[in-house]
């Protein structure tokens, strides 16, 4: 492999900890004129309050690379195992406060 190919590689690492992930089932995206913010929040059945369990941070020109890159790999998943349910802004598709079961009584 030529020296030209080998400049562009990028060694990335992945810790353990990292490597685990973390579950996300409703995201919050703000933004200012210099960043975009992504919060991402798991969502409990029956549980009114919610933690950011990761925040993320990129500038403007990063956020529009992620849409494109998220595009490009539903449209992937989509040619591979269908088309994905959109439920779209509203009732159905706003924050999932039940999941559709029944509410958790203690």
């Amino acid at each position: 492999m030529s020296e030209e190919n080998n400049d562009n590689k990028l060694n990335i690492e992945l810790s353990e900890e990292i490597a685990d992930g973390i579950y996300s089932n409703l995201a919050i995206i703000s933004h200012s004129n210099s960043e975009f913010v992504l919060d991402f929040i798991k969502v409990m059945p029956g549980m009114p309050k919610a933690k950011v369990k990761s925040r993320v941070l990129m500038t403007p020109e990063h956020a529009k690379r992620l849409i494109h890159a998220l595009q490009d790999n539903v449209e992937k998943f989509e040619a591979m195992h269908g088309k994905i349910k959109d439920l779209g802004p509203g009732p159905q598709g706003g924050i999932p406060m039940n999941f559709g079961g029944p509410a958790a009584e203690a």
